[in-house]
Protein backbone atom coordinates (compact mmCIF):
# COMPACT_ATOMS: atom_id res chain seq x y z
CA UNK A 1 0.00 0.00 0.00
CA UNK A 2 1.26 3.09 -1.11
CA UNK A 3 1.62 6.29 0.96
CA UNK A 4 -1.23 8.23 -1.10
CA UNK A 5 -3.43 5.35 -0.93
CA UNK A 6 -3.12 5.41 2.77
CA UNK A 7 -3.64 9.21 2.65
CA UNK A 8 -6.94 8.75 1.46
CA UNK A 9 -8.24 5.95 3.53
CA UNK A 10 -7.52 8.09 6.28
CA UNK A 11 -9.05 11.54 4.71
CA UNK A 12 -12.38 9.22 3.72
CA UNK A 13 -13.11 8.66 7.19
CA UNK A 14 -16.42 9.21 8.01
CA UNK A 15 -16.44 11.30 11.57
CA UNK A 16 -19.05 11.94 14.10
CA UNK A 17 -19.80 12.79 17.81
CA UNK A 18 -19.95 10.85 20.14
CA UNK A 19 -21.13 11.12 23.76
CA UNK A 20 -18.76 9.03 26.73
CA UNK A 21 -19.17 8.12 29.92
CA UNK A 22 -17.02 6.04 31.83
CA UNK A 23 -17.03 4.62 35.29
CA UNK A 24 -13.98 3.11 36.79
CA UNK A 25 -13.20 1.87 40.75
CA UNK A 26 -10.16 0.79 41.62
CA UNK A 27 -7.57 0.90 44.43
CA UNK A 28 -4.22 2.74 44.12
CA UNK A 29 -1.11 2.84 46.16
CA UNK A 30 -0.26 6.59 45.70
CA UNK A 31 1.86 9.47 47.66
CA UNK A 32 -0.82 10.96 49.47
CA UNK A 33 -0.17 14.83 48.30
CA UNK A 34 -1.12 14.14 45.14
CA UNK A 35 -4.79 13.97 46.00
CA UNK A 36 -5.19 17.92 46.36
CA UNK A 37 -4.91 18.76 42.51
CA UNK A 38 -7.95 17.39 41.02
CA UNK A 39 -6.21 17.62 37.29
CA UNK A 40 -2.73 16.16 38.31
CA UNK A 41 -5.20 13.46 40.28
CA UNK A 42 -7.16 12.59 37.17
CA UNK A 43 -4.47 12.20 35.03
CA UNK A 44 -2.40 10.18 36.96
CA UNK A 45 -5.66 7.51 37.36
CA UNK A 46 -6.28 7.74 33.40
CA UNK A 47 -2.63 6.62 33.44
CA UNK A 48 -2.54 4.39 35.75
CA UNK A 49 -5.71 2.41 34.41
CA UNK A 50 -4.52 2.58 30.98
CA UNK A 51 -1.04 1.02 31.90
CA UNK A 52 -3.19 -2.53 33.57
CA UNK A 53 -3.30 -3.61 36.90
CA UNK A 54 -0.13 -4.24 39.00
CA UNK A 55 1.36 -4.81 42.47
CA UNK A 56 0.16 -1.31 42.22
CA UNK A 57 -3.48 -1.06 41.16
CA UNK A 58 -6.47 -2.87 41.54
CA UNK A 59 -9.45 -2.72 39.05
CA UNK A 60 -13.22 -3.42 40.83
CA UNK A 61 -15.17 -2.11 38.40
CA UNK A 62 -15.06 -0.49 34.76
CA UNK A 63 -18.04 0.37 32.69
CA UNK A 64 -17.46 2.03 29.50
CA UNK A 65 -20.45 3.67 27.31
CA UNK A 66 -20.47 5.43 24.14
CA UNK A 67 -23.20 6.82 21.46
CA UNK A 68 -23.43 9.21 18.82
CA UNK A 69 -25.29 11.87 18.92
CA UNK A 70 -26.80 14.53 16.58
CA UNK A 71 -23.96 16.99 16.09
CA UNK A 72 -26.16 19.97 16.78
CA UNK A 73 -26.05 18.67 20.36
CA UNK A 74 -22.28 19.43 20.37
CA UNK A 75 -20.89 22.62 21.48
CA UNK A 76 -20.34 25.49 18.80
CA UNK A 77 -16.38 25.06 19.16
CA UNK A 78 -16.59 21.34 18.10
CA UNK A 79 -19.36 22.03 15.67
CA UNK A 80 -16.95 23.77 13.90
CA UNK A 81 -13.91 21.30 14.69
CA UNK A 82 -16.08 18.72 12.52
CA UNK A 83 -17.10 20.98 9.83
CA UNK A 84 -13.24 21.63 9.82
CA UNK A 85 -12.31 18.00 9.49
CA UNK A 86 -15.12 17.47 6.89
CA UNK A 87 -13.89 20.11 5.08
CA UNK A 88 -10.57 19.18 4.92
CA UNK A 89 -11.29 15.54 3.93
CA UNK A 90 -13.74 16.82 1.34
CA UNK A 91 -10.21 18.84 -0.08
CA UNK A 92 -8.02 15.99 0.04
CA UNK A 93 -10.29 13.36 -1.23
CA UNK A 94 -11.06 15.66 -4.49
CA UNK A 95 -7.55 16.17 -5.07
Amino acid sequence: MTYDAVTRQINNVNVAVYECEIHLKFRLIEEKGILGDREELLQLLIEAFAEGADEYLETLQAQVKAEEISEFQASPQMRRQLMRLRNSSEYAAGS
